[in-house]
């Protein structure tokens, strides 16, 4: 079976530049502070970039575009939960395993967050520790892009 042909836009962010890749009919990755070389530029990508620069402008809430999580079903639940969580709002690790049915373990709920391969748009920057603080951080430059991610929405975290 062949694999879709992936596409890749670079754009800059506020965090840097995002590279945000592409099959023929979803997002499927971004990269915070990643440059690709080989643009292509899709009705997809477009589309993402408009919703992020929107994002970042104040005036988007809510990403619609169409994307393709592959991972495991535990990782894929995960995922998907961290969908549900609204701009400007925070679940601890814990209450996102028991949200996605995937029991209270939070560390492996924090390594399903850190696999997440399409953060922002999938935001993974919104979940916290039970405290309120941050453990952590995989994307762009670790815990610093995501206390940026978490002023962008208000969100307090100290």
């Amino acid at each position: 079976m062949l694999t879709p042909m992936t596409d890749h836009v670079t754009m800059e962010s506020p965090l840097g530049p995002l590279t945000i890749s592409a099959s023929e009919s979803a997002i499927v990755g971004l990269q915070i502070g990643h440059r690709y070389a080989d643009q292509h530029h899709s009705e997809v990508l477009a589309g993402a970039i408009a919703q992020l620069e929107e994002y970042f402008a104040g005036t988007r809430k809510v990403f619609e575009l169409p994307v393709d999580l592959s991972g495991t079903p535990f990782q894929e639940a995960i995922w998907n939960t961290l969908s549900t969580i609204s701009f400007g709002h925070t679940l601890s690790y814990q209450a996102l395993g028991i949200a996605a049915g995937q029991g209270i373990a939070p560390r492996a709920v924090g390594g399903a967050v850190g696999r997440n391969p399409i953060p922002i748009i999938i935001p993974c920057h919104r979940v916290l520790a039970s405290n309120n603080r941050i453990t952590g951080y995989s994307g762009g430059d670790g815990i610093p892009t995501k206390e940026k991610l978490l002023d962008h929405e208000g969100i307090s975290y100290r």
